[in-house]
């Protein structure tokens, strides 16, 4: 939201977020005051939807637009979204039914919904500004130096990324490993305490600006996705914009983003064996890993604002 709000602004459009709180319910209260302190000056509430906690913060959300009179447009960001639909029917139909669109950013959320009985959908994928994204081509050579970029928490199951670097070593594979990103539910100490466990070095940065994992990444020559559970993972379409190969698992949208073997490798979830064949592969083949990067880059022109604009603006400039 942080991001497609500023890209709105640029566009004219008055936008007011909510919330910038870290402790849950100071967050949750300040997103039902927001939206009832603008009522009256509002013409759409956007609403960033996932499947974990923050799915409640949706429902009540638009609870809350729903009685003051106020459309809302739920954006389905959440890859394990189906369980909630499975889990909480009623819930889930209280929130999307009523709702004035669902925005999805993949093919395959957008399915999924459909597959639910849901019609109000629209596709409108993930943003990005492409002149943020330097494309540089990696020069693939020991020590492997491997990036993970993503919120710690269980559905991105980042003690896998632990798990492959250990075995890269074992397999006499010189390899580093940096992991961005903040914690949500205990899982960073969880991989730290992993890590020191099999005896393996993992640079932890914590959550970085996206100016400063950007600057990072330049350092690196893989990006690996070792998640359960995605939908359309705007840190795996940046390193596809920065020439990152990207080695990710075979969940939820992730086919939908990545042709295997075309612009990224795709392998079964939670397998480390499958992420070192591959990232050994890369090693490997260095020609596979340019053809990957160039035509990763070429596919996530799609996604650059000055093509996504227009769809936003055929979408809120209609009631």
């Amino acid at each position: 939201m942080q991001a497609l709000g500023s890209f709105l602004q640029g566009e004219g459009c008055k936008v007011v977020f909510a919330s910038s709180k870290r402790n849950q319910i100071l967050r949750f209260l300040d997103m039902l005051w927001t939206c009832y302190k603008h009522r009256n000056q509002v013409d759409f509430v956007l609403i960033d939807t996932y499947s974990t906690l923050n799915f409640y913060y949706a429902f009540a959300v638009s609870q809350l637009c729903k009685l003051l009179g106020l459309p809302y447009i739920p954006i389905l960001h959440g890859g394990n979204l189906e369980a909630r639909l499975k889990k909480n029917p009623r819930l889930s139909r209280m929130l999307f039914k009523h709702a004035q669109h669902l925005v999805s950013p993949s093919q395959f959320m957008l399915r999924v919904f459909e597959h639910y009985g849901y019609s109000n959908l629209v596709f409108i994928p993930n943003s990005l500004n492409l002149e943020d994204y330097a494309f540089q081509l990696r020069k693939l050579k020991p020590p492997v130096k491997l990036l993970w970029v993503r919120s710690f928490s269980k559905i991105y199951n980042p003690t896998l990324a632990v798990t492959v670097l250990k075995r890269l070593l074992d397999e006499g594979v010189p390899t580093e490993l940096c992991m961005v990103g903040p914690d949500v539910d205990g899982s960073l100490k969880t991989t730290k305490t992993l890590a020191k466990e099999l005896g393996v070095e993992v640079t932890f940065t914590g959550k970085l600006s996206k100016t400063d994992w950007i600057a990072l990444s330049q350092d690196y020559s893989v990006f690996i996705n070792t998640t359960h559970f995605d939908n359309m993972p705007v840190s795996v379409i940046e390193a596809m914009a920065l020439g990152l190969p990207v080695v990710s698992t075979r969940v939820g949208g992730m086919p939908y983003l990545i042709e295997h073997e075309k612009d990224g490798l795709l392998v079964p979830p939670n397998t480390a064996e499958a992420f070192v064949v591959a990232i050994k592969r890369l090693l490997a083949t260095p020609n596979l890993a340019k053809t990957i990067a160039l035509n990763a880059r070429v596919k996530v022109e799609q996604f650059d604002w000055t093509h996504v604009k227009g769809q936003w603006e055929q979408l809120l400039n209609t009631r």
